[in-house]
C-alpha cells in the first residue's frame, strides 16, 4: 500500500473508511505555460468506520511537469462514524512530484455537529495497488 506521508499523530481512536469517488467536476480557470488552475468539486461515499458521504472544493495546481501538483480544499463529511452521527470539516493540503506525495488533512477545530460535536483529529489516504482509497482518521471526542 502507498499513500500520502502526513504529520498523521496517533490519537484517542482510530477510524478507516474506503472510500469512492462519485463525482469529479473540475473547472480550470488558468492553464498558461507552466501550471494548470482548477477549482474542483468532489463528492464521496464512505464506508466502514465512517459510513457516510462528502462534498469537497478545492484548488489545484498541476504543473508543466508530469506526476507534479498540490491543491488545497475543504471537505465536509456527513454521517456516522463510529456509530455517531454529525457531520465535520477536514482541511486539505496536499503536494506531488517525483512519485513522492506529502499531505496534511485535519480536522477544522469547532466543525463538528450532532454526536460529532468535539470532534477533533487529522487523517491519512492510504491508496492500495489496485488504485483503492481509504480514509484513516485517528482522533478525539471532547
Amino acid at each position: 500500500m502507498s499513500g500520502f506521508s502526513g504529520r498523521l499523530v496517533r490519537m484517542g481512536n482510530r477510524a478507516t473508511a474506503p472510500f469512492s469517488i462519485d463525482e469529479w467536476v473540475e473547472d480550470v480557470y488558468d492553464e498558461r505555460p507552466g501550471a494548470r488552475l482548477s477549482r474542483t468539486r468532489i463528492r464521496k461515499t464512505f464506508t466502514g468506520d465512517f459510513d457516510g458521504t462528502s462534498e469537497a472544493e478545492t484548488i489545484m495546481c498541476g504543473a508543466a511537469v508530469e506526476g507534479s501538483a498540490a491543491y488545497v480544499g475543504f471537505e465536509r463529511l456527513a454521517g456516522s462514524l463510529h456509530g455517531r452521527a454529525g457531520t465535520f470539516v477536514l482541511h486539505h493540503t496536499a503536494t506531488g512530484s517525483g512519485g513522492r506525495r506529502e499531505g496534511s488533512w485535519t480536522v477544522v477545530p469547532d466543525t463538528g455537529t450532532g454526536e460529532l460535536t468535539g470532534l477533533r483529529g487529522a487523517a491519512e489516504i492510504v491508496i492500495a495497488g489496485d488504485g483503492a482509497h481509504t480514509l484513516v482518521l485517528d482522533y478525539e471526542l471532547g
